[in-house]
């Protein structure tokens, strides 16, 4: 009898264990850390022809998690998110639902437009146009760069903001001697900026834009007072860098040029029909400030 009594009240002490505090026969779980997902917003006002992105824009996003405070570095791949792509309708949607690593941790994130999915590496080949005379060939152009550091995870939006990663040119054509405004708007016109390379790589972690490949012409956009074209940031040496053809007949304008990233440059031209060339006048330096004058012959 005393042999049964034990295992009886060893099988009780097996039964207590496996209920409840109250009692009750049921298994305590401990809940599971509901996942944040990751939401982003861009800095409105990096767009060069619109106020905001418009509907169907996209841009790549890569996340990088940051270890006991200490940012994290931007990997072809591996990271907390790669290049994941981000849609634009009335907010940004991702490819695929991605969340922060937990509730914790602080991450930062790169972004760069336009998207492509092929990309594998740190560093992002674009090309500009070379006939920017549409705006669809202008807006073709665009390139943008973005980085938002130590975000701490939220269920609300992370704001990013992205710069211009290229130039803008603005040339604009004043009537000179020989020329009214009246005859100049009659007239046909073109204008070439020569001698640029169209060809940039983009380094995500930086920012950092670098003009590859050979030079080339870049055909404007007329915007009706003026005209516009993206190029990528370089320096140019003295040679040919605008030519602008009336009926016919071209004046170049000569002279070396640095062209800076995320900066409107602007160039006035004055033709003038009674030297056959063009004097340059310096209008108000949209952003940059510098007096780019000189004498086309």
């Amino acid at each position: 009898m005393k042999k049964n009594l034990f295992f009886g009240a060893m099988a009780l002490v097996a039964l207590a264990s496996s209920c409840g505090q109250d009692g009750s026969n049921e298994t305590v779980i401990n809940p599971e850390v509901e996942k944040i997902p990751i939401q982003i917003a861009t800095n409105i006002a990096t767009r060069v022809t619109d106020a905001s992105f418009e509907s169907g824009d996209k841009v790549g996003v890569y996340v990088v998690n940051q270890e006991n405070g200490n940012p994290g570095a931007l990997a072809s791949s591996g990271n907390h998110v790669d290049n994941m792509g981000f849609i634009y309708t009335t907010k940004w949607t991702p490819d695929t639902d991605i969340y922060w690593k937990d509730q914790t941790t602080k991450a930062d994130f790169y972004a760069y437009y336009p998207y492509n999915a092929s990309v594998s590496t740190t560093t992002y080949i674009f090309s500009t146009q070379t006939d920017q005379s549409t705006l669809e060939g202008y807006k073709a152009s665009e390139l943008l760069w973005g980085k938002t550091v130590a975000a701490s995870p939220t269920d609300g939006i992370v704001s990013i903001t992205m710069d211009h990663s290229l130039s803008n040119v603005l040339v604009y054509l004043n009537p000179g001697k020989g020329f009214t405004a009246e005859s100049l708007a009659a007239s046909t016109v073109s204008v070439k900026i020569c001698n640029v390379k169209t060809d940039a790589s983009l380094n995500i972690a930086t920012g950092n834009v670098t003009a590859t490949g050979a030079a080339t012409m870049v055909t404007p956009y007329n915007e009706g007072n003026y005209y516009r074209a993206l190029i990528v940031p370089q320096t140019v040496d003295e040679k040919a860098l605008i030519v602008v053809t009336v009926d016919g007949v071209s004046y170049t304008l000569t002279q070396g040029f640095t062209f800076a990233a995320n900066t409107q440059h602007k160039f006035t031209v004055t033709l003038n029909k009674a030297n056959s060339g063009v004097n340059i006048g310096i209008g108000n330096w949209t952003v940059d400030e510098m007096n780019h004058g000189g004498t086309a012959e």
